[in-house]
């Protein structure tokens, strides 16, 4: 892997060394590395196809609910192996939280959905619960139009709604590092326009990971860009991985040049 995909810039908060991961026989990465800073958006672009999402699902053990996963190298948050035998997985996930391309409001009340997280970790006190649930709607700007409805159910909000509900569903447990898979694919622009005003207010407090198939999304709210596309063996690969300007001025790939002036994809 080239040195200079590893990108140092501020604090690095995720690393992953050499990595590949396997879903059985089936290699799905290959030798991903890569720098995440902290408190930076880092987008994720590429072909549908090309493992972006298995890439995201890395810093949280997702792909561990894949039977027959396998996953070489390393994956560091914080300078901690997070694949190793000491990692308390809950304890991991309540740290890299994740929102899902669809939005997947839970079938009970609004208020539920935003305490079921800290009542998990052993919050259970009201007033405790109270004031997680309006901080963090408050944080997605959905306090004002939910505050009187709390006790209604929250699959009644609109698409863009829930999944700022489920946004703050995750930020209730008090995360670091945010993951969002594709999280405004299935949403119309205003509400896009809502998250990706969002995203850059919490950046001044988390890192977020997003991957996107938005090239003008990742433009838009972005602080490093990372390139990846499936090769002629079928493993998904990081190409090209640099600030989001630069990437999109000046590629210093082939590959990267062709994908993103839509010359492929």
């Amino acid at each position: 892997m080239d040195e200079t995909l590893l990108e140092p810039r501020q604090s690095i908060k995720l690393e992953a060394k050499s990595v590949d991961l396997y879903y059985g026989a089936f290699h799905a990465l290959s030798d991903i590395t890569m720098n995440i800073s902290d408190r930076a958006i880092t987008a994720i672009i590429g072909p549908s196809g090309c493992g972006k999402s298995s890439l995201l699902r890395l810093f949280n053990r997702m792909n561990d609910l894949i039977p027959g996963v396998r996953v070489e190298g390393e994956v560091l948050l914080d300078g901690v192996s997070i694949y190793g035998n000491r990692m308390d997985v809950v304890a991991l996930r309540k740290r890299v939280g994740m929102v899902f391309q669809k939005p997947n409001v839970f079938p009970m009340s609004i208020y539920d959905n935003i305490a079921i997280g800290p009542r998990h970790h052993g919050i259970n006190r009201k007033h405790l619960l109270d004031h997680i649930v309006e901080k963090s709607l408050l944080q997605v700007t959905l306090w004002e139009e939910v505050k009187d409805h709390l006790s209604k159910p929250g699959l009644g909000l609109s698409p863009g709604q829930q999944q700022r509900l489920c946004i703050a569903r995750a930020l209730a447990v008090e995360p670091e590092v945010i993951l969002m898979d594709e999280s405004c694919s299935a949403l119309d622009p205003e509400s896009t326009m809502r998250i990706e005003e969002l995203l850059l207010g919490l950046v001044k407090e988390y890192t977020i990971i997003i991957v996107t198939h938005n090239m003008e999304q990742a433009v838009r709210v972005s602080d490093m860009a990372a390139f990846m596309m499936i090769e002629q063996d079928k493993v998904g690969r990081l190409v090209e991985y640099a600030p989001t300007t630069q990437m999109f001025a000046n590629p210093q790939d082939k590959r990267t040049e062709d994908y993103i002036t839509g010359r492929f994809g």
